[in-house]
């Protein structure tokens, strides 16, 4: 994968494969530090000891579909080539936190991409789940919410096309005044 996103989106639908129903996503840039944080929590159905001791073995796999699972081997091995580290922690029946760190000016870390598309994507294709997104920075932050656009809209629905499109744009523009503010 060529973008942080990228990586997002795919364990994010780890989260939704295990039902959950709120999926939390928070990245933390600490220039100061030299940190980039990116943590994912979902309220799912959890993994045993067994699978969460296998989670990250790009041969092991749940999925009946295929045999192989390479989407945390692959987030863990991009962390570590830019001087971070990855873990996953689950508990069964409560759900899953997975939280990578970056070296934020190390020149293996991959952009972030596309978070707006991402997020809107996931929103589009999943409304009936929260999704929540923070985005911190040294000076700035930026929060979303969808419970709070649903309380919004009343009656329209979330994954409605003009909706989506003008979700889209305002947290493109939220992302590009938090990356203005650095």
């Amino acid at each position: 994968m060529t973008e942080l996103s990228l990586h997002i989106l795919d364990i994010v639908q780890n989260s939704i494969r295990a039902e959950a129903n709120t999926i939390e996503i928070t990245i933390n840039e600490q220039i100061s530090e030299d940190r980039y944080t990116i943590i994912i929590t979902d309220n799912g159905s959890g993994m045993d000891e067994e699978t969460l001791k296998n989670a990250i073995d790009p041969f092991f796999t749940t999925r009946t579909t295929r045999k192989v699972g390479i989407g945390l081997s692959l987030f863990k091995q991009n962390a570590e080539l830019s001087g971070g580290t990855m873990t996953v922690e689950s508990k069964l029946g409560q759900g899953t936190k997975v939280s990578a760190l970056f070296g934020f000016s190390h020149i293996d870390r991959l952009p972030l991409g596309d978070m707006a598309g991402t997020m809107t994507l996931l929103i589009g294709a999943n409304p009936k789940i929260r999704f929540i997104y923070n985005h911190i920075t040294q000076l700035s932050d930026f929060e979303f919410d969808t419970n709070e656009v649903l309380e919004e809209l009343g009656k329209v629905p979330i994954n409605h096309p003009d909706i989506l499109k003008a979700l889209k744009e305002m947290i493109e523009e939220n992302l590009d005044m938090i990356e203005a503010a650095k």
